[in-house]
């Protein structure tokens, strides 16, 4: 088909103007189908090489450990990159930044905890497949992992299970002496874990729920047996909890991609555990929630394993409702896990 170029004089100039923009562009793709193909460059480093890993686990325990260093930061709202390798029917599920120095505290949905090093798992690439976890763990017929947290030796390990019932447990019960599958509540009072955050003995609670809502209390108004956290609607469940400060940020993330730093100055705290919460995100699937400081690095994984790092600072900040902005670009694809990483540990 040949076509001579009309005489675009008496056209609007941002007509034209578009108009000789797609030519430009038609002449660079033009330019680039002439050249010979050329391997893609790798992606550069964003930092120095370090001891810290990002641990990824699907569903059904298929687990990878990647020096973190080798995921380069991208601008908030890009596409990731692929990471673990698991089946359609097999998402990633969990996802923690840990030093390969550390252990997992790995707790099920019976509520019994496992330590595994992190330098049991093997290095892998970015994208790769992972190990089965499961294979290191005696779980019983059924048992699934709920929550993975890298174990600490100071502070409380707060519990929230898929009632809103919340526990604080001191460090001390997770050293080496502890037994392997050892319960470390009764599911019969209160329900299986759900989300689980480490805490400082002082800080406040944010407990935050699918729909969006959240509540934010003292954690030492939370007795020894535990109390309720957070009432929830039937058709709601628990999707994390944080440690906050009167001066911090939290950072929300729904499922469809969209993030905001909640500021907790214009989050009143509750005076008491156990209501109903208030709306902390516009949104009808809540997918993670986290207290970060500016120069922390985000790490967003997808149903479909699509893997993005960008820094905390690109995110807007806020006091009030809203719905947030374009963290993750997502196609035909959900957000299922969110974690924060300091620079240098």
């Amino acid at each position: 088909m040949n076509l001579n170029r009309p005489d675009l004089s008496q056209v609007a100039p941002d007509v034209r103007s578009y108009i000789e923009a797609l030519e430009a562009e038609l002449d660079r793709l033009r330019g680039q189908a002439s050249r010979p193909a050329q391997r893609e460059p790798s992606l550069e480093p964003s930092e120095p090489p370090t001891t810290l890993n990002v641990i990824t686990v699907s569903q059904s325990g298929l687990a990878k450990r990647t020096p973190r260093h080798l995921y380069s930061r991208q601008r908030r709202a890009g596409m990731g990159i692929f990471d673990l390798e698991t089946p359609q029917d097999d998402p990633p599920a969990h996802l923690v930044v840990v030093d390969e120095a550390q252990d997992l505290l790995i707790l099920t949905d019976q509520a019994r905890v496992f330590r595994v090093p992190v330098s049991d798992l093997p290095e892998s690439p970015v994208r790769s497949r992972g190990q089965n976890l499961n294979e290191r763990l005696p779980l019983h017929p059924g048992e699934t992992i709920a929550i993975i947290l890298p174990r600490q030796t100071q502070g409380y390990l707060v519990l929230v299970s898929q009632t809103g019932q919340v526990r604080r447990l001191r460090h001390h019960l997770f050293r080496e002496l502890l037994g392997p599958g050892t319960a470390v509540y009764d599911i019969r009072e209160m329900g299986p874990p759900a989300v689980g955050c480490w805490t400082s003995g002082e800080d406040e609670l944010f407990i935050a729920s699918r729909q969006g809502r959240a509540i934010r209390f003292a954690e030492q108004q939370v007795p020894a047996k535990g109390c309720l956290g957070l009432r929830l609607d039937p058709d709601d469940a628990v999707v994390a909890v944080t440690g906050v400060r009167p001066e911090s940020g939290v950072f929300l993330l729904s499922a469809d991609g969209k993030g905001i730093i909640r500021e907790m100055s214009g989050f009143s705290p509750n005076k008491a555990p156990g209501s109903g919460g208030k709306v902390a995100l516009k949104t009808d699937h809540l997918a993670g929630a986290l207290a970060v400081a500016p120069e922390a690095d985000l790490f967003i994984i997808s149903r479909l394993s699509k893997i993005i790092r960008f820094q905390a600072v690109e995110v807007s900040t806020t006091e009030g409702v809203v719905q947030g902005v374009h963290c993750i670009g997502l196609r035909s694809d959900e957000v299922v896990a969110v974690t924060g990483s300091q620079p240098g540990g």
